[in-house]
């Protein structure tokens, strides 16, 4: 307590200094501030707040794979590069597709779809939510996602990848290297972030090859961010991953109000936002999960939401694997404990894709919130005893739920993130789609 009242005296000296630049203190924020404190053990603020996106020193990174602004600059290339698409199973698509396909910027670096779709996608629509299945494909050649695309953003604070967090070959991951059958990336000990740039690169059909990166004028970026790296090895698979890893990396909301607030500008968030904040870090127990800088706690819990096979319009391409997809974590370390959990997602920037939960089973963030508060499971399949202890047991009020929805609908909305996209990619295509549609949609082309 003494340290709390510490920080709001220093603030209100900070925030009067002069009437122009008063910012007035309320009982919200000194609330709100007490709150933080408890949450974070006495650290308060700075538990919650997120570095700037070129303070490397700052942003947790892969020992591996240290981040310099000459891999993020290609990395940011790589990712929305339509020409990367260079492997696709169908030869007329090729250059169509990208990893923004399904990791958008207009969506919150999410899809903008339920599921998302790479090769074999046509159109883009709003914000990816006029992407369907091309006509006269054969559906086994279509790259559909069995989950719903997550965002990249706030990865940094992740060291496992995936909604059952499988990527990755550190510390959340050690001890389960008898499942890294068939994610032998695993061992070359990177962490998920760069593992997935890996192994995403062979599943969704890109590959780096000669032609792509002399043809493109990619070579150039490769030297100045690889130099280190012997000629012959240079423009590789592994270093193209390892500069989207660093890209990603430095995707961070951090102009988002809540953000802002933390920083000191009291008005940068609405009374309705700061009462759904009281409630998110209080009687809401969301906290418990969403914590740190990027609100996720790198754990894997169970809160019943449905799967993709729950829905006429899903798409599921292989029944027999399913059932390990829908176990979540389980399915992946074959521990029944942790059956039907999934990775905790970062709350920034949700409100821009539309579909929630890890099957795209809801429509609104306040859906969540008052499905995690009513505690009844979408699913019939998971057992009782797996269910998250915030499952159904916050008793909250309309009202509380409404303002839970206003903070992470508008506090945690980061309305700039444009900031992180190229104005063009080296090939001139269009991205994130290169299709017929799609730059019909996209006005490009």
């Amino acid at each position: 307590m003494k340290k709390i009242t510490i920080m709001l005296m220093a603030l209100a000296i900070l925030t009067s200094c002069s009437d122009d630049d008063y910012v007035e203190i309320t009982q919200l924020d000194r609330d709100l501030l007490n709150l933080l404190n408890e949450t974070s053990d006495g650290v308060g603020v700075s538990f919650y707040t997120l570095p700037s996106s070129d303070d490397y020193a700052r942003i947790p990174q892969d020992p591996l794979n240290p981040i310099t602004k000459e891999k993020v600059e290609l990395g940011k290339l790589l990712i929305h590069e339509t020409a990367f698409g260079t492997n696709p199973k169908m030869k007329d698509l090729k250059g169509t597709y990208s990893c923004t396909s399904c990791h958008q910027v207009a969506a919150g670096f999410s899809s903008g779809l339920r599921q998302g779709i790479g090769e074999c996608g046509v159109g883009f629509g709003f914000n990816g939510n006029g992407r369907i299945i091309k006509k006269d494909v054969p559906l086994d050649s279509v790259d559909i996602q069995p989950l719903r695309s997550p965002t990249i953003l706030n990865v940094a604070y992740q060291d496992v990848m995936l909604w059952n967090g499988q990527f990755g070959g550190t510390g959340t991951n050690a001890g389960t290297e008898a499942n890294w059958t068939n994610i032998q990336e695993n061992f070359l000990g990177f962490q998920g972030v760069e593992v997935q740039a890996i192994k995403g690169q062979g599943v969704h059909r890109l590959a780096i090859d000669e032609d792509f990166v002399n043809n493109h004028n990619y070579k150039e970026l490769f030297d100045k961010a690889f130099g280190n790296v012997a000629e012959n090895e240079r423009y590789s698979t592994i270093n193209a991953a390892l500069a989207m890893a660093a890209y990603e990396r430095v995707l961070l909301p951090n102009e988002a109000p809540w953000q802002e607030w933390l920083k000191g500008d009291f008005y940068a968030m609405s009374d309705t936002e700061k009462r759904g904040a009281i409630a998110f870090f209080g009687k809401g127990k969301c906290f418990e999960c969403h914590t740190g800088p990027a609100l996720n706690d790198k754990g894997f819990h169970a809160f019943g939401m449905g799967d993709f096979d729950d829905s006429e319009t899903a798409v599921v391409l292989d029944d027999a694997g399913f059932d390990g997809v829908k176990k979540g974590r389980g399915g992946f370390t074959k521990n029944p404990d942790d059956n039907y959990k999934f990775k905790t997602p970062t709350l920034y920037n949700i409100v821009d894709n539309g579909f929630y939960g890890h099957g795209g089973t809801f429509t609104s963030v306040k859906e969540v919130v008052a499905y995690k508060n009513n505690g009844v499971p979408q699913s019939t399949e998971v057992p009782s005893e797996n269910l998250a202890s915030q499952f159904g047991t916050t008793n909250l009020t309309e009202q509380e739920i409404n303002d839970i929805t206003a903070f992470i609908e508008s506090g945690l909305r980061d309305p700039n993130l444009q900031r992180y996209v190229p104005e063009q990619v080296n090939s001139g295509f269009c991205f994130p789609n290169n299709d017929a549609q799609s730059q019909s949609d996209l006005g490009c082309n």
